[in-house]
């Protein structure tokens, strides 16, 4: 545990944005889900989710949330799930 105050504020802050990333990435995982689901099901709105699901994870790149590569490799998988 930290002893020096302003190492006690930065840990209260790293916490804070852990909840926050948690909490984007979750709904970035939400989204994936509904393409999925979207594609089995042979909704027509797989393309509207699908591109939804691609602005969520480029902003996440913008954000520092994910790595470009991870982010790269997700949209590779998802654009694969659709053409099977």
């Amino acid at each position: 545990m930290a002893n020096i105050k302003s190492a006690k504020k930065r840990i209260e802050v790293i916490d804070r944005q852990t909840l926050e990333n948690k909490a984007y990435k979750s709904k970035i995982a939400t989204y994936v889900k509904k393409y999925k689901f979207a594609v089995d099901n042979k909704d027509e709105n797989a393309s509207k989710i699908l591109s939804e699901t691609f602005s969520l994870i480029d902003s996440a790149v913008s954000k520092g949330i994910l790595q470009k590569a991870t982010a790269n490799r997700k949209k590779a998988r998802l654009s694969m799930y659709g053409n099977k």
